[in-house]
């Protein structure tokens, strides 16, 4: 299991519909929002973690998409 770096949550690999490259790593989602959003931004998801599941002035992982 991976977790996707927007919002936290749990996605398997081997089934994952979303997924994309960034400096030859693969990360992956569970929604096509939050693979948008990463690739939109992603120093500040890997750098700040994943922002969508809560949290003071954090967007609700469901407005991703």
């Amino acid at each position: 299991m991976q977790i996707d770096p927007v919002c936290g949550m749990q996605v398997d690999e081997r089934n994952a519909q979303y997924k994309t490259e960034y400096k030859g790593k693969t990360y992956y989602f569970c929604a096509p929002g939050c693979k948008k959003a990463f690739e939109s931004e992603p120093e500040k998801y890997l750098k700040g973690g994943p922002v969508g599941m809560g949290g003071e002035g954090r967007k609700p992982w469901w407005k991703f998409w």
